[in-house]
């Protein structure tokens, strides 16, 4: 992914409102999800095995045999929670030449009355002279991702469920419209063309969400009304803490969605580490990662997929 815009300063907030953030989020932590309380529990825990499980393969960049490891390991959990699998398999042009890619999308209905979809890029940057492990930046939002899986995997709320698990969301060489997200403008297309996209009421993309220092920025890439809904959610459970000040457009896995008109929004922490270091370097490693704002997101998400299920039970 790409910010379309110069960092600002990004100022946590006063101790007095952390404080009371921390207050009113202990308080909320106790429900697993609002949409119905009979779900089973998010485990950080869990969601950090998965992440764990990620970094041990090494480097996984589109077209390698550690991705399709990886694959695997998504595929083969998600067969145990139950879900029918789709592989979508295709092939990239890249500068390095065609690539074979893999989109793994999980469902628990077809969608007839509707569907939220939930998403995450599984692949890592391709980086030829660093050994990039991507625990933050592809693993934490897959592992995440993963265990959201296990808990919804039974809901049964008005709309559907679909977990999209996306190839080649980095670039190559250099991030450009061609050089970038290829399995998101892949499935995009195809959803547009099959008149698919026309089933999904909201698509929630997960990215960078790991960072011991959570700093979900206001991305204004995402459409307004979804991203407010994430706001003001994270407001009510006490999650201010974790919102940044600043804001603006970023370019990653949901434009090509919104550009096929499904509602999206990105949730991202692009400030990782002093001076963004953090980011696409060989120090993305599993100690920058807390199960804490894997714990932090999970809920949030929860929260959001219990007020769009009201939202369109009609």
């Amino acid at each position: 992914m790409i910010l379309s815009m110069r960092f600002g300063g990004f100022m946590r907030r006063a101790a007095s409102q952390w404080l009371l953030g921390l207050f009113l989020y202990a308080g909320c932590m106790q429900s697993p999800s609002a949409s119905n309380s009979s779900l089973p529990a998010l485990s950080a825990e869990k969601a950090m095995e998965h992440v764990r499980a990620q970094v041990a393969l090494g480097p996984r960049p589109p077209g390698s045999e550690t991705l399709a490891q990886c694959r695997e390991y998504i595929v083969r959990h998600l067969k145990e929670y139950g879900y029918e699998i789709e592989e979508d398999k295709f092939e990239a042009t890249t500068p390095y030449g065609p690539k074979k890619m893999c989109n793994v999308i999980a469902r628990t209905g077809k969608g007839d009355k509707g569907v939220i979809a939930l998403a995450s890029h599984y692949d890592t940057k391709y980086m030829e002279s660093v050994r990039f492990v991507g625990a933050n930046d592809g693993a934490s939002s897959t592992g995440l991702l993963l265990e959201l899986a296990r808990v919804v995997a039974k809901d049964r709320g008005p709309l559907d469920y679909w977990l999209v698990f996306l190839d080649g969301e980095e670039a190559f060489v250099e991030w450009s419209s061609f050089d970038s997200t290829y399995g998101s403008r892949h499935l995009a297309r195809r959803w547009k063309k099959e008149g698919v996209t026309d089933k999904i009421r909201a698509l929630v993309l997960l990215d960078m969400i790991g960072d011991k220092d959570l700093d979900i920025m206001r991305e204004t890439n995402s459409t307004p009304w979804l991203r407010e809904l994430v706001w003001s959610t994270a407001q009510e459970m006490g999650l201010g803490g974790v919102l940044s000040p600043s804001q603006g457009p970023i370019e990653d896995d949901h434009i090509p969605f919104l550009d096929a008109g499904v509602p999206s929004v990105d949730i991202i922490d692009l400030n990782y580490g002093p001076g963004n270091s953090y980011h696409h370097a060989a120090a993305d490693t599993l100690d920058k990662v807390s199960a804490e704002s894997l714990e932090k997101v999970g809920k949030l998400v929860l929260a959001v997929l219990a007020k769009l299920q009201k939202r369109f039970a009609g």
